[in-house]
């Protein structure tokens, strides 16, 4: 998985999910979309891939995907965020991102800090990640390792 692209592991990811039936939802702060896009350039996406709802501010997180007023660049945050989408969705499967693009720290912790959690009716999931570089790195970088999560937990 290490050499693949990001489309590449969308392809995967996509395949695994047509394969087995499931569809999947995302809920993405940090990474802003990026994962839904990934997702929705993959072949037959419109077969397994349910939508996404970009909570950028920790208001969203709280009105709309049921997270617990409070800090959100934690794991606890990005569980309840894959939860909350994978309830607004009817998906199978969810991932959610949630962290520290950069420039600076927020809530104490360190640009590049980023939580990643996968939530199906099995696991419950919550990553935790730190990444160099400036925040289209760390979005990147993001981007990847949740779509490398997705596909471990399709397999």
């Amino acid at each position: 998985m290490s050499n693949l692209t990001n489309p590449q592991l969308a392809e995967a990811v996509g395949r695994q999910l047509t394969a087995q039936g499931l569809t999947v939802a995302v809920a993405e702060s940090l990474t802003a979309g990026s994962i839904s896009c990934a997702l929705g350039a993959a072949e037959d996406a419109s077969e397994w891939f349910r939508g996404g709802v970009t909570a950028y501010t920790p208001q969203v997180k709280f009105d709309v995907l049921g997270v617990d007023p409070g800090p959100v660049v934690t794991g606890a945050c990005a569980t309840q965020m894959a939860r909350g989408v994978a309830r607004l969705m009817s998906s199978d499967l969810s991932v959610s991102t949630s962290g520290v693009g950069g420039p600076g720290p927020q809530e104490g912790c360190p640009p590049g800090t980023v939580h990643i959690a996968v939530h199906s009716h099995r696991i419950d999931e919550a990553l935790e990640y730190h990444f160099e570089g400036g925040p289209s790195d760390v979005v990147e970088q993001a981007t990847r390792a949740a779509l490398i999560a997705l596909l471990s937990a399709c397999e």
